[in-house]
């Protein structure tokens, strides 16, 4: 699940998030597999947390799964980190002896599109304190909102997101508009290369709504872009998701906790209808506190990012028609 390329039989991605699930028999699960640099993976095997792999080097051979018993199982592997921790091919999967891949687990039949920054990919997650530097062992994007929302609704997912990306502005740019942003990575299949394009038209999903996290990085440091410049950049990712998947999934725009001038930015992009189906909420400070909610680099931990995934929940609900179950966010 997620945006991949497939070459002589190989499979390789690089955006944060993106996981495989497949069904087995057997004691045993490996898999080959190469890196560009490092990546990290959360491993499920049979619903249960089953650990962190590590990817780098060229054609490894790294075990999933060993010692079980002889029946059916379910794995799921899920890249942690984000695109400019490297790219990831999977080559061919090893099975014990008398093991054997079944038919892939079904769709949900749901499916949720982000777009965002470092809170989207779940920067410094795991981080100790607000204070702690960012290290890629702390991002972890399954403790991020985005993946949060989806697993309460039980809905694939793609996360289209990097840190330090802004729709008009990157974080710390000394200009107020900058080169390769959100909106010119929106339709890349790699996070990290414009080329290839990703091919919407052919893509093995479409999502019933699409929410974007963006605007921090344009307003969090000086200089800003200006309203117009903002504008035209944000209106441009709306119109590439509207190109690729018509009207009918919802937009939903949130402007984040920076405040001002996203929030009136946002909003009145979103009161002007510049596409149709455009629906507009905000983080507003003081959604999680500034000490144990945060992590590396003062961004949102598990907690923090719980919170914010508690704030979109209903938004998510109310425009899918999906229910907003009594149940625990995790």
């Amino acid at each position: 699940m997620g945006r991949t390329e497939t070459t002589g039989g190989s499979v390789s991605f690089d955006w944060s998030g993106t996981y495989f699930e497949c069904r087995f028999t057997g004691g045993s699960l490996a898999v080959r597999v190469s890196d560009t640099k490092r990546n990290y993976y959360n491993l499920t095997l049979d619903g249960h947390d089953a650990g962190i792999v590590t990817t780098f080097g060229t054609d490894s051979l790294v075990v999933l799964a060993e010692g079980l018993g002889e029946g059916e199982h379910t794995l799921r592997m899920q890249k942690r980190t984000e695109g400019e921790q490297g790219r990831t091919t999977l080559h061919a999967f090893r099975l014990a002896r008398n093991g054997r891949l079944l038919p892939a687990p079904p769709s949900p039949g749901r499916h949720i599109e982000f777009i965002g920054n470092s809170p989207t990919c779940g920067y410094g997650t795991e981080g100790r304190s607000k204070d702690e530097p960012f290290e890629p062992e702390t991002e972890n994007c399954d403790k991020a909102f985005g993946c949060i929302v989806a697993r309460y609704f039980g809905a694939d997912y793609t996360l289209i997101a990097h840190s330090g990306r802004g729709a008009a502005r990157n974080y710390g740019d000394r200009n107020t508009v900058s080169e390769n942003t959100m909106a010119d990575r929106l339709g890349n299949t790699f996070d990290e290369s414009p080329l290839p394009a990703w091919n919407f038209t052919a893509s093995p999903y479409r999502p019933d709504i699409i929410v974007i996290n963006l605007g921090s990085n344009d307003f969090s440091t000086e200089p800003h872009p200006s309203r117009e410049e903002f504008a035209a950049a944000y209106t441009r990712i709306l119109r590439t998701l509207r190109d690729a998947y018509g009207d009918t999934p919802p937009i939903l725009c949130v402007a984040p906790r920076v405040g001002e001038p996203a929030f009136t930015f946002i909003r009145d992009i979103c009161r002007a209808a510049v596409v149709r189906n455009l629906h507009f909420t905000a983080v507003l400070p003081g959604y999680c506190n500034d000490g144990s909610d945060l992590g590396s680099s003062a961004h949102p931990n598990y907690t923090g990012q719980r919170k914010l995934a508690m704030l979109l929940i209903p938004y998510v609900s109310t425009l899918t028609g999906w229910e907003a179950e009594a149940k625990p966010i995790e």
